[in-house]
């Protein structure tokens, strides 16, 4: 499996596993952050907590990731990787489709 992402995404192993790094890292920041923010507005974990912090956490993650990139070098390869993941999401229009 592992194998199969590298090639895919045409990266060594040391990119590889720094990746692997910035996507744990960046989805560990982005539950905390997460649950910080809602915590400053809800006294505690309800259903409305709950509705609200998957739509939170959702906007959150891809700016929690480029922010953990930095460090590890991986800014390039997750700026990349959301603009693929935006256009498969219909959020970011293709350049190579005509309207």
């Amino acid at each position: 499996m592992f194998t199969r992402l590298k090639n895919k995404w045409k990266v060594g192993w040391l990119q590889f596993t720094l990746i692997f790094i910035t996507f744990a890292l960046g989805g560990s920041l982005c539950a905390r952050a997460g649950s910080w923010l809602l915590q400053l507005f809800l006294d505690e974990k309800n259903w409305v907590y709950w509705l609200l912090y998957v739509p939170l956490i959702t906007i959150l993650w891809p700016l929690c990731v480029l922010l953990i990139s930095i460090p590890f070098g991986q800014f390039r390869f997750f700026v990349n990787y959301l603009k693929k993941m935006g256009t498969k999401m219909g959020m970011i229009k293709d350049k190579n489709t005509s309207a």
